[in-house]
This record gives C-alpha cells, sequence and structure tokens, in this order.
C-alpha cells in the first residue's frame, strides 16, 4: 500500500480467534504491530497499524538527537 508517506509493507498473523498486523515503512524500515479479531475488519486493522505507524515516526522525529 502506498501513503502520503510512502510505501507501507503488511504482515499478517492468525493467532488462535485474533490478527497480527504488522506495518512496515518500505524505506525506514520502521515497524509497528496491532492486533484486533480476526473475525473484524482487516480494513481497519490496516488503517489502525498505518496510524500507529505515522504517530511512532512523528514522536521519533520530535525527539532531540541524541550523542
Amino acid at each position: 500500500m502506498t501513503g502520503a508517506g510512502g510505501e507501507v509493507l503488511f504482515e499478517f498473523h492468525r493467532v488462535g480467534t485474533y490478527l497480527k498486523v504488522v506495518a512496515i515503512d518500505g524505506q525506514t524500515g520502521v515497524e509497528v504491530s496491532v492486533v484486533g479479531p480476526a473475525s473484524g475488519s482487516v480494513e481497519l486493522l490496516k488503517r489502525t497499524a498505518i496510524n500507529k505507524l505515522r504517530y511512532v515516526q512523528n514522536r521519533d522525529a520530535a525527539k532531540p538527537p541524541t550523542r
């Protein structure tokens, strides 16, 4: 999937009644994961994972550099 921030890759892992979605930024390699019910909406889980990925990237960009 390509969004405003570039390409996002997804991995889906079913664990019992849950679905774990891993979103990976194709350019930076930053990854996050979210978990939801396997019977729920895959698109909702993908959007949630993208939002979390953007949050983590923005949070990390705002941190002062460490030495």
